[in-house]
């Protein structure tokens, strides 16, 4: 009888203890997802700090100091560094040139990626067949299709691509496509270079803000009496592309800004040297100035100018273009 009593008087905390190892067990799968969790992204997160956040705070610093041919702050300039920047000919040079190139290469990837998702969306068949071929050069890193570009399309000789196809059109082939003799032809091999990395990506950033756009729409512009063409785009594609033409807008400035490795690779030493016929971006100027000269402070001073140029340029072509706004 007494055990009985025991048991019976035992049997009313049972359910406490399943509830104490229900809570226990959700707090081992909440302390394994937290763990999981970490174990990927501590990673990243370390790498972020070495890799980007620390330099970019080092480089702030160094940009106040007087830091040649160490990187350790010597002695403070204040705003020095900017000032000498800002009133050197070449930098000023450098910004002209990246300008200019952001000016031609902007709209002309906006259009050439936004034709091409037109086109490739309105397929019926093979569909991401023709996706994967325009994407594909996206993975070509700039190095490597540089190095194409310099010797074998555009490499002056007869047999390269680019006066092959001139000498069957039955013109006169050209000798020098990067030297300084000819400036407007190394034009030609950068902005081509450029887009054909570049306008893959875009065209699927498009393709996904087409796939959005309600087929109700166009049925109803049908029914309404507007024809499937420019009309539909002009009034219904176009207007409901506004977020994502915004943000390949955007994308593109950056990149423009930040081109580097195609002038670096593809004009060589012609645009380190500062020939005054041959432009140069500011990250190859600040690149000779920071590693060639080895002054770190005014390397760092140009790079937070350039950095700040493109932060001002995105926010006021966000704020004009409406970045972020509801679609009606």
């Amino acid at each position: 009888m007494e055990s009985t009593k025991v048991i019976s008087s035992a049997q009313p905390e049972a359910p406490l203890d399943v509830k104490q190892r229900g809570k226990r067990s959700t707090r081992r799968k909440r302390l394994k997802t937290e763990l999981a969790f970490w174990s990927f992204a501590a990673p990243l997160l370390v790498g972020l700090a070495v890799f980007v956040y620390i330099p970019i705070l080092w480089s702030i610093v160094l940009s106040f100091f007087d830091a040649r041919s160490t990187i350790a702050p010597t002695q403070f300039v204040g705003l020095a560094n900017y000032a000498s920047m800002l009133n050197d000919t070449a930098y000023q040079q450098a910004l002209v040139t990246i300008t200019l190139f952001a000016l031609f290469i902007i709209p002309t990837t906006f259009a050439l990626s936004l034709g091409l998702a037109l086109l490739v969306n309105s397929i019926r068949f093979a569909q991401p067949f023709f996706r994967s071929v325009f994407f594909l050069p996206t993975a070509c890193s700039y190095v490597v299709a540089s190095l194409i570009w310099k010797l074998d399309i555009f490499n002056g000789l007869s047999t390269g691509f680019a006066n092959t196809i001139l000498i069957a059109l039955h013109m006169n082939p050209i000798n020098t496509w990067i030297s300084s003799p000819n400036p407007p032809y190394y034009w030609i091999v950068l902005v081509s270079l450029r887009l054909w990395i570049q306008v893959g990506i875009y065209m699927l950033l498009f393709i996904a803000g087409l796939q959005t756009i309600p087929q109700e729409l166009y049925e109803a512009a049908t029914v309404d009496g507007a024809r499937r063409g420019w009309t539909s785009f002009r009034y219904i594609t176009f207007p409901l592309l506004r977020n994502t033409s915004v943000a390949i807008l955007i994308l593109n400035l950056i990149a423009a800004y930040q081109a580097f490795d195609e002038f670096y690779n593809i004009m060589g030493s012609t645009a380190s040297s500062g020939n005054a016929s041959q432009g140069r971006p500011p990250l190859l100027y600040i690149f000779q100035v920071a590693l060639g000269s080895q002054d770190y402070g005014r390397g760092s001073a140009g790079a937070i100018v350039l950095a700040v140029i493109i932060i001002v340029f995105t926010v006021v072509q966000a704020k004009v273009f409406g970045f972020g706004k509801v679609q009606s």
